[in-house]
């Protein structure tokens, strides 16, 4: 299955193709799908199975959406934990280079 396949918007798609992605791994595969429709994820792979991807390019999707409010305020839309400083550093190069 291609990433176009998941209704990712043009802009996302680009960015998969320019990281030279070609087909979604296997934890891409579940994990899309499940945020996309607003889930919660909590996932486990070895390293260099795509995990970042498989949460933040639906998550991307999910926030190009526009901003939520409850009583006018913003509410958070999405909340990524990571063990350490380093890996939420990595984390958000990769939101950065995906959109």
């Amino acid at each position: 299955m291609p990433f176009r396949q998941f209704g990712l918007s043009p802009e996302i798609l680009r960015a998969v193709q320019e990281m030279h992605y070609t087909i979604p791994t296997p934890v891409q595969e579940k994990a899309i799908p499940c945020v996309l429709e607003g889930k919660d994820l909590l996932g486990s792979a070895q390293t260099g199975t795509g995990k970042t991807a498989a949460f933040a390019l639906p998550i991307l999707q999910r926030l190009a959406g526009g901003g939520r409010t409850v009583r006018g305020r913003r509410v958070v839309r999405s909340l990524v934990l990571t063990p350490t400083r380093e890996l939420a550093m990595q984390i958000g190069e990769s939101f950065a280079a995906y959109g």
